[in-house]
């Protein structure tokens, strides 16, 4: 049978678990420039969706409001690190949030906006 591995009181009490001392003012800022950036986020969404109804509705060929809405996918990041200075506090997953937010928000407000007028 195998013999038990006595530990000492020291190797326990280095192994214990402490928590880091919680930065509010740092987790206050990020969550503020988050909410400015999710802000942004929606109005490009919302000048996305407009955009890409006035196409549809104008008769232009529907990959013409696709392309639209791809470019912004694609400027609406640029432009919120442009606007905002402190952009680099944001995470991969902050962006990937972001991008999304435009993504479906144009989507489902240019889907709402051609069947409903």
């Amino acid at each position: 049978m195998a013999k038990k591995v006595r530990r000492s009181p020291e190797a326990e009490a280095e192994a214990k678990f402490e928590f880091p001392a919680f930065d509010e003012a740092g987790f206050v800022t990020k969550e503020l420039e988050m909410t400015v950036a999710l802000s942004l986020a929606s109005g490009f969404a919302v000048l996305l969706g407009l955009l890409s109804w006035l196409t549809t509705n104008a008769g232009l060929p529907w990959w013409v409001p696709i392309l639209y809405g791809l470019l912004g996918l694609i400027a609406a990041p640029l432009a919120i690190q442009r606007l905002r200075a402190r952009s680099s506090l944001y995470t991969k997953g902050d962006w990937a949030g972001l991008v999304a937010l435009v993504a479906f928000g144009w989507l489902a407000l240019w889907f709402v906006l051609v069947n409903v007028f």
